[in-house]
């Protein structure tokens, strides 16, 4: 009895009937009869092709110049590729080498400003896992912080006894190449204030973070920091330490603000100080403007003319099909829902 009573007594897990419990409200049930299918294509269409047509001129107004100066800037003393390959890795290693070049640039055509200076390296994989885990954001912004680093930053965690303030191998291999421009020997001033996302700024680098022992150890990966400049201003390291997705990438390196003429010829003198050498990378210099669709990339309004095409080819066919072989259409009056729209 007591057993029956305990039983009935517990709570039944099945709810309460309602009409939404149940999925007995009304409900759109749209019907896709060829008339509508054709239309849809055709609106996509219709939609998605002008917009690549936009895409592709915004592109294409993009004024770019990229120039590769790796193999330019090592000495060419030897012709054999294995030799020259070892001669640039014990220049680019020694410290008391001229690492200075300088190259030429010929505007294409009119550049308005601003004008975007990047740096660009090929093979570089920014995105492997222990390389993007070898950081402590912690550390970049709370001046207290006081953690572990060698779960995170080894093996450039600590020196000696202290720790490495930024710690890990992606502030370790800071790109330390320098650009200087000139045009008929009257210097082009860069820009080099804001590069970096504000977000970044504000909030993943504290104003009271100093560097502190960095680049000090046995081996030198890429730059150096100013210690006075607390890493809330490092603006180079704020957008080297956001890494990029692919091997082939570019980061912003300043602004020019004054517009260049198409023709013009630009002297730059660059410190070739980065090694990429050693895993066969590629250094490249680009200059570009912008649009209202950003940079010169034509993946975008290509894949809008792809689809749009794709989707006006199918609504012809569905049309030469629906012409040619129509199939006859059944009466929606014996579907399911509107035999029995209640459900019981």
């Amino acid at each position: 009895m007591g057993e029956g009573a305990s039983s009935s007594s517990k709570k039944s897990r099945k709810p309460d009937y309602s009409r939404f419990t149940q999925q007995e409200l009304p409900a759109c049930k749209p019907i896709l009869t060829p008339q509508w299918v054709v239309t849809v294509f055709i609106f996509l269409g219709i939609v998605f092709i002008p917009i690549g047509l936009a895409s592709l001129s915004a592109s294409e107004k993009v004024v770019e110049i990229v120039h590769r100066y790796d193999e330019h800037c090592t000495p060419t003393n030897y012709t054999q590729p294995d030799l020259a390959y070892h001669d640039r890795i014990s220049f680019i290693r020694n410290n008391k080498s001229n690492k200075t070049c300088i190259r030429t640039l010929t505007v294409p055509k009119k550049m308005k400003h601003p004008i975007y200076v990047y740096y660009q390296l090929n093979n570089f994989y920014q995105n492997h896992r222990r390389y993007v885990k070898s950081r402590n954001d912690e550390q970049l912004r709370n001046p207290n912080f006081k953690g572990d680093l060698k779960k995170t930053c080894a093996p450039e965690d600590m020196n000696g006894n202290e720790p490495v303030i930024p710690c890990g191998l992606i502030a370790w291999s800071l790109f330390n190449d320098t650009y200087g421009f000139s045009i008929k020997d009257k210097g082009l001033p860069i820009n080099r204030k804001n590069i970096s996302w504000p977000s970044d700024k504000k909030h993943k680098f504290g104003s009271k973070v100093f560097p502190k022992n960095f680049q000090k150890g046995s081996l030198i990966g890429g730059g150096a920091l100013n210690e006075s400049i607390p890493m809330s201003e490092q603006e180079d390291l704020q957008v080297w330490l956001r890494t990029a997705a692919l091997p082939v990438f570019r980061k912003l390196y300043g602004k020019i603000e004054h517009d260049l003429e198409a023709n013009e010829n630009i002297t730059v003198v660059i410190q070739n100080n980065y090694n990429t050498y050693t895993f066969e990378g590629k250094k490249s210099l680009v200059l570009s403007t912008t649009t209202w669709i950003g940079g010169k990339n034509k993946f975008l309004g290509i894949a809008y003319l792809t689809v749009g095409g794709i989707c006006l080819f199918v609504a012809i066919v569905f049309i030469l099909m629906y012409v040619i072989k129509p199939r006859p259409f059944g009466d929606p009056a014996y579907l399911s829902w509107n035999l029995n729209p209640s459900g019981n």
